[in-house]
């Protein structure tokens, strides 16, 4: 398990616990995971798994936006790949919020500021 799959844990329990309504809109994006063939990631590819998606989406609209976008990344170490980052002015473009957090606090913050808004 790594730093960052202890930090998506992390964040996903203080979700569930703080907005257990809205327990089923937060999701993950299984869409990290390494390809043992070239048959399997096309296939991956097919079925619609999307290189670079954020790591958690809140599918809840808020303030104009249609749904919050979360990257996480492990402490000031973790960069976002080309493809994320081509990934979030996508999301953006298309009337979605997207922020990058690097632990669980940014996360509670990010959430709470955006679940709030009116």
């Amino acid at each position: 398990m790594t730093a960052e799959d202890r930090l998506q844990i992390g964040c996903v329990r203080w979700f569930r616990f703080q907005y257990p309504q809205l327990s089923k809109m937060l999701f993950a994006v299984a869409n990290q995971r390494k390809t043992q063939s070239l048959i399997e990631g096309s296939r991956m590819k097919m079925i619609g798994v999307t290189s670079g998606v954020s790591d958690l989406i809140l599918l809840t609209p808020r303030n104009g936006y249609g749904s919050l976008c979360i990257e996480l990344k492990d402490g000031k170490r973790g960069r976002q790949s080309p493809s994320q980052h081509e990934w979030e002015l996508a999301a953006l473009s298309n009337g979605n919020k997207y922020v990058i957090c690097r632990n669980v606090d940014e996360f509670m913050k990010e959430v709470t500021a955006y679940l709030e808004s009116k």
